[in-house]
């Protein structure tokens, strides 16, 4: 298996699949800390500028992503904010969330669709194989955040992520 993303779209389900060069631990903590969160979280061309986790069952990570890429035309400086609430942690095994668009203050966005998600952490060959399931309301919901580029951005970032792992590791 390569670290290429795999992508499965069934009904209103999508899964990812990528193995990271990573012990499962560190893969699970790059979930779970804001330290880490904030140097891979997003595409390509984006930042967090906020990132506040409450990393618990019940507790909330909220955050905010900048483009600061001046390539990226009508987006730079485009904040978008976004909301997670944390139903189940196994601690280097699985993470239950419902991701939420959102503003500012943490309320959801109006007519923006929310979806399950879990995460799964595996040892595969040394390795971490995260096995993301996010599952939303309708067919129709997965498909509009599709249509909005949310495959390429989960690819980026989960490059980003690659990326990070491996800079804390050879320190």
């Amino acid at each position: 298996m390569s670290n290429k993303m795999i992508t499965k779209v069934e009904g209103q389900e999508i899964t990812l699949e990528r193995v990271f060069n990573a012990p499962r631990e560190l893969v699970f903590k790059a979930f779970s800390e804001a330290e880490h969160l904030k140097h891979w979280w997003g595409p390509r061309g984006w930042t967090l500028t906020v990132c506040n986790i409450d990393f618990r069952p019940g507790g909330i990570w909220h955050y905010c992503m900048k483009c600061i890429d001046e390539n990226m035309g009508d987006y730079f400086g485009y904040e978008s904010w976004g909301k997670g609430v944390y139903q189940e942690i196994v601690e280097s095994e699985k993470i239950v969330y419902v991701d939420y668009f959102s503003d500012a203050e943490g309320n959801e966005a109006e007519g923006m669709p929310s979806s399950d998600i879990t995460m799964y952490f595996e040892e595969y060959e040394g390795k971490t194989k995260l096995i993301s399931k996010t599952k939303y309301a309708s067919e129709e919901a997965l498909k509009t955040v599709l249509e909005m580029g949310m495959e390429q951005g989960i690819t980026e970032t989960w490059d980003r992520l690659a990326e990070h792992l491996e800079s804390v590791q050879s320190v």
